[in-house]
């Protein structure tokens, strides 16, 4: 099991409070001190002390009589040397890269970025807290191959009519009955809370009146945003203890690949004073050059012990004092870089994998970034889940009609054995999506062909182009019943199909109810009603409808399962599955073949405990032959009759009975 001390790094890094006074060490590798400044709570600094240098480029200082709430942060000298990596600038106040709670949010501001402008007055405070009584969590509240929710805390909560308004946009709000209830109906096994540390606004919002929504920018990686928490980590366990309540698990969005320090141009305010060289990875051939691989202006230098023992220290804190079951690790590929490229043995992957804390946590990798190399999806291996954009795009393409989607589609019901087979293991580790954060939410994906990102200030050039979107005649809103039938009749086929598909699902929080960003597919700049969930005017119908395919899943282990579905046989295996055309005959390659295929079935499960779900993309009626059963075939889903006739653009579902 891994140790902080096998990462070659003296001591241990941040604060820590005891009967003989407060220690507080940083890794200041190049710098030539390091000095500690206290504040009171109204902002005015009470004190100076500097750090001794242990070695190894570790500065560390105890003082005595500190008590919980003062405030402190850093001030860092030496080289000034941009050509060679090094950006020390002691004008500088610095956040603690180990604080666990700021006494503000961060505010851009111009001047963070300036040489020689003190930022002491504009920079948010670390304020010393003593840590909450340490939690033993257990094994996780989550088992793959259940539903994953994912949640922007503050844009799922700002509207709801239930909630005291003192709790909304937080994270306390998640404790409401009222939130629970809904998570609940829709068997929810985990939430995914996007990123919930301290984030500051990328540069060239201000000017446009935008903020970051979506928390994707961060600079702490302990301290949780003060918007969201404004008491600090009591607020998340407050939230995680009330979900695991009710049995629903918590897997925080982690950002591990860059921070809020941005390009070159960018502000100072934590690792870049602190060591802009070793923090951050450079070009090999020119030091003074950030990689980009993140596309966000730098990338964390996860082949380093300084990051290495900071992100660890990270998911300790979230484990042990709040209970966490679980990671997402945005752009994951960084964590497994270094200048040779990605490795899923590097040492970082092993040392999460391997720790005595964290060894049992729920790992799920976003497995792709822009650097060299960067589309890593199915090479994390075992035990990491991925999300899987080619089961979305897939899923998206069949029902928008494209030609030859029948076998993309059932592989990727079937756990997309094509690219985690793991030389020879029999389980997917696929995390299978229709819609996330970052592109059209499913509202939107039915109403638009294209992008409408003009409210971002960027003359709609940000944003995917490719979305694999439709709009059924009409771009944007329509109040013609026939289109808007359409529309709803291809959502709800979307969220059938994921509700169907063998591996770990994941649902974005309002797709079960329409919500819409009105054809903005990057509203990560939104902080306001284009993302704010609306609870007072939500498809009634849509989210009825999710709830009833939620209940069937939940009830039906051959769709919760994880391992590879395997040719029907006839025996009691309960992971095999039949493919039949629509009147019940066995596909043959003809019927895979034909790119203008409407209809297929999947027959799952042994015989006595089948279930058949009926997939018809075209735009008619048709009617379907179940296979022979001594039992009876009982309606499971919504629209399944007795009739077995099967709407135009549904899926529709049966299981077989004893009788």
């Amino acid at each position: 099991m891994t140790r902080f001390t096998d990462i070659g790094l003296p001591g241990k890094a941040g604060v820590e409070l005891s009967t003989a006074g407060t220690r507080f060490t940083v890794r200041a590798p190049s710098a030539s001190s390091v000095t500690l400044c206290l504040f009171d709570r109204s902002g005015h600094e009470t004190g100076r002390h500097d750090l001794g240098q242990d070695g190894d480029g570790t500065f560390t200082t105890m003082v005595k009589g500190l008590e919980p709430g003062v405030r402190y942060g850093f001030r860092a000298d030496g080289p000034w040397q941009p050509e060679n990596g090094h950006r020390f600038d002691r004008s500088k106040l610095l956040v603690d890269p180990y604080a666990v709670r700021l006494d503000r949010p961060f505010v851009y501001d111009p001047r963070l970025a300036a040489f020689g402008e003190d930022t002491a007055g504009i920079v948010p405070k670390a304020v010393l807290e003593e840590p909450l009584p340490p939690l033993n969590p257990g094994r996780p509240r989550f088992e793959p191959g259940g539903l994953i929710y994912e949640v922007p805390v503050r844009a799922f909560t700002m509207l709801h009519p239930d909630l005291p308004r003192a709790e909304r946009g937080t994270l306390r709000a998640l404790a409401h009955p009222a939130i629970i209830d809904h998570l609940r109906k829709l068997h929810v096994s985990a939430v995914e809370l996007m990123p919930i540390t301290a984030w500051i606004d990328e540069r060239h919002l201000p000017p446009l009146g935008l903020t970051n929504a979506w928390g994707y920018n961060p600079v702490t990686m302990l301290a949780l945003d003060p918007r969201l928490a404004p008491g600090g980590i009591a607020d998340l366990r407050y939230a995680v203890d009330a979900l695991h309540a009710a049995d629903i698990g918590v897997i925080l969005d982690v950002v591990f690949n860059h921070t809020g320090e941005s390009d070159k141009e960018g502000p100072t305010l934590s690792l870049r004073g602190l060591g802009n060289a070793t923090y951050y990875r450079h070009d090999r051939d020119d030091p003074g050059t950030l990689v980009n691989d993140t596309g966000c202006g730098n990338t964390l230098a996860c082949d380093r012990p300084e990051v290495q023992e900071l992100v660890l220290a990270a998911m300790r804190h979230f484990v042990t004092q709040a209970g966490i079951d679980g990671f997402r690790f945005d752009l994951a590929p960084v964590l497994g870089r270094d200048a040779n490229g990605f490795s899923k043995d590097a040492r970082l992957l092993q040392y999460i994998a391997d720790d005595p804390v964290l060894h049992d946590r729920i790992l799920v990798a976003e497995p792709w970034d822009i650097g060299p190399g960067g589309y890593q999806l199915g090479n994390f291996g075992p035990p990491w889940l991925e999300w899987n954009d080619r089961a979305r795009d897939d899923m998206r393409r069949y029902w928008r009609g494209d030609h030859g989607m029948t076998g993309a589609l059932a592989t990727r019901l079937s756990g997309s054995s094509d690219i985690f087979h793991d030389s020879g293991r029999n389980r997917t580790r696929s995390v299978n999506f229709i819609a996330a954060h970052d592109g059209f939410p499913l509202g939107d994906l039915v109403c638009f062909q294209n992008k409408h990102n003009e409210a971002n200030g960027e003359d709609n050039r940000d944003g995917h182009g490719t979305n694999y979107s439709w709009n059924n005649g009409v771009e944007g809103p329509s109040d013609d019943p026939a289109i808007a039938a359409a529309r709803e009749a291809d959502a709800r086929a979307l969220i059938a199909s994921l509700f169907a598909s063998r591996g770990t699902i994941l649902l974005t929080a309002g797709d079960e109810f329409g919500h819409s960003q009105g054809g903005n597919n990057n509203a990560y700049a939104q902080d306001n009603t284009i993302t704010w969930r609306h609870w007072d005017e939500f498809n009634q119908g849509r989210l009825e409808y999710t709830r009833a395919w939620a209940e069937l899943r939940a009830q039906s282990p051959p769709l919760t399962g994880t391992r590879f579905l395997k040719d029907s046989d006839g025996s009691a295996e309960p992971d095999q599955v039949s493919w039949l055309t629509a009147d019940g005959h066995p596909m043959q390659p003809v019927h895979w073949e034909d790119p203008e295929r409407q209809g297929f079935m999947m027959v799952l499960g042994p015989p006595g405990e089948r279930l058949t779900v009926v997939f018809n993309r075209g735009q008619s009626e048709i009617q379907c032959a179940l296979p022979a059963t001594p039992g009876l075939w009982r309606p499971a889903s919504p629209e399944a009759s007795v009739e077995k006739a099967i709407p135009a653009r549904s899926v529709v579902c049966w299981r077989e009975t004893s009788g």
